[in-house]
């Protein structure tokens, strides 16, 4: 990683150009073949991006002085790009090829990984062949339930129907309750995953649902209904669990879908899918490496989104999929993003220079139309958008399919060029709100996998860009260390500490409503 300077960002910003996205469609009629490109089996159209041939030359000449390419052959390599925990950054070696060998402190991390697949692959087979499991309850919190739970749901074609999935992550007590009230307790297999066992929400739940179960079944029944996914097998092993699965942590929790995290997602589609849904992001994985950088998605895209963002202003983009299966799938790219990219600090402790990571937002189209393109169309917010379509739907109405993929063109024409009413300005659009559209054949287990990955690596390129380190989550933790301070204060086991006037007041309020 190279770290830009001031003169860097200068030039990138009198590089705007002038003139209207429907001019430029006039007067260059091969635009639209011109600025696309595939990656597998995704085609990307990002014609509409206020973006000319200047300007993406100049994205791409950033990406090489940033050092892009070499910063992620060392990531691929294993070397300890996160520097703030000194770890490797190796969520690719989690899809890589049985018999790939990557190495770090002397171990075949790609082997590690095929067994735990392996082991994986054995327990899901059981539980599904055996038709004694039919609720399955996933216990965890950020990586550890967004991934597994966007994945069923965008998967609910390939799900065995004999087999319910739950998803438990808030430590409100009314998400666990919720599902404890559906299932039936000699039916039911709760995976916690927890890299540490140790986080306060998911293990507060993990021990409230192994309450309820001794309390259906007895004592003996945790050895039976509770596996874990962790990295701390003495944690484990005192909470009553005998089945772990191994995780690492060269994995980050918001990357970790293809690794024993994504257990519940194994279960419900088996492993074969499971098997397809990894080998969807490598494709992307050896796109990413392989294609020069101004034919390469990640870093185009990621490249443009720097461009919304530092030279146009933009400081949110809404990600719009055209496929209500993907309906989470903006909720785990704010994670993926947010957690990834909203730093102030770069690798040598020096303040940032520009916008970082954008606010990143969305919900299925065409929803979105009766909600908040309102706001796109006429508001005074430049809103980049990114569609996601398939031509094909896992349904059988396809009158409705054609329906949802005409919105979906139709939104990003009316966004990119608008429509003048020289009699009623309420009626006009300006357009030029810049969109870029991602569509594939079908929503698979492969092209979920390929659009997992593709976004992993648009994060990545923006983090090098930044000379930021996408990889550690700093700013989660002050937040969950004041609250179990704070927690023994609302109960009156512990008297209340300094706090602002404010806090103090709230604590007070709370500790006399409580009830």
């Amino acid at each position: 990683m190279r770290l830009l300077g001031p003169e860097q960002w200068n030039v990138l910003a009198q590089l705007r150009p002038s003139g209207s996205l429907g001019q430029w469609f006039v007067d260059d009629p091969g635009r639209a073949d011109r600025f696309r490109v595939e990656a597998a089996d995704l085609l990307i159209d990002y014609s509409k991006q206020l973006i000319d041939d200047g300007v993406m030359a100049a994205l791409v000449a950033m990406a090489e002085a940033a050092g892009v390419a070499d910063h992620r052959n060392a990531m691929f390599a294993g070397e300890r790009i996160n520097t703030t925990e000194q770890r490797p950054v190796l969520h690719t070696a989690l899809r890589a090829r049985a018999g790939d060998v990557v190495v770090v402190d002397g171990v075949d991390v790609v082997a590690d990984v095929h067994g735990v697949l392996a082991e994986m692959g054995a327990f899901a087979d059981e539980v599904r062949r055996s038709r004694r499991i039919r609720s399955v309850v996933n216990i965890g919190i950020g990586g550890s339930d967004l991934g597994p739970a966007m994945a069923t749901d965008a998967l609910w074609a390939w799900v065995d129907r004999g087999i319910e999935t739950y998803f438990v992550s808030n430590v409100d007590g009314s998400d666990l309750d919720r599902v404890l009230g559906r299932v039936d307790a000699e039916s039911t297999l709760f995976i916690v995953s927890s890299k540490t066992f140790t986080t306060i929400e998911t293990m507060t739940n993990a021990r409230t649902a192994r309450a309820w179960l001794v309390a259906a079944l007895g004592e003996s029944a945790v050895e039976d209904h509770f596996v874990a996914v962790s990295t701390n097998r003495d944690a484990v092993e005192a909470f009553g669990i005998s089945t772990v699965f191994g995780f690492w942590d060269w994995v980050g929790g918001r990357y970790s879908l293809g690794s024993a995290i994504g257990l519940s997602l194994m279960i419900a589609i088996g492993p074969d899918h499971f098997g397809e849904l990894l080998a969807g992001m490598r494709s992307i994985d050896e796109h990413f490496c392989t294609a020069a950088l101004d034919a390469n998605a990640p870093v185009l895209l990621a490249m443009i989104g720097i461009w919304n963002s530092v030279v146009l202003g933009a400081s949110t983009k809404a990600v719009i999929p055209y496929a209500r299966d993907l309906a989470r799938f903006p909720a785990y790219l704010q994670q993926l993003d947010m957690e990834s990219n909203g730093k102030d600090v770069r690798v040598d402790g020096s303040a940032v220079e520009v916008p970082t990571g954008p606010v990143i937002w969305g919900e299925p189209g065409t929803n979105g139309q009766h909600a908040f393109f309102q706001l796109l169309h006429q508001g005074t917010h430049l809103i980049p958008v990114e569609f996601i379509g398939f031509a094909r739907p896992n349904h059988a109405l396809g009158e409705h399919h054609d329906l949802l993929f005409a919105n979906l063109l139709a939104q990003a024409e009316a966004l990119a060029f608008g429509r003048v009413d020289s009699r009623d300005p309420h009626r006009s659009f300006a357009g030029n709100h810049p969109s870029t559209v991602i569509v594939s054949e079908r929503l698979t287990p492969s092209t979920l996998g390929q659009l997992i990955a593709l976004y992993e690596h648009i994060v990545f390129v923006q983090g090098v860009i930044w000379g930021i380190n996408s990889f550690d989550q700093w700013g989660v933790e002050l937040g969950k260390e004041l609250a179990r301070s704070i927690g023994p204060e609302l109960d009156g086991s512990s008297p209340v500490g300094r706090h602002d006037s404010s806090t103090a007041a709230l604590i007070d309020w709370y500790r006399t409503h409580r009830g």
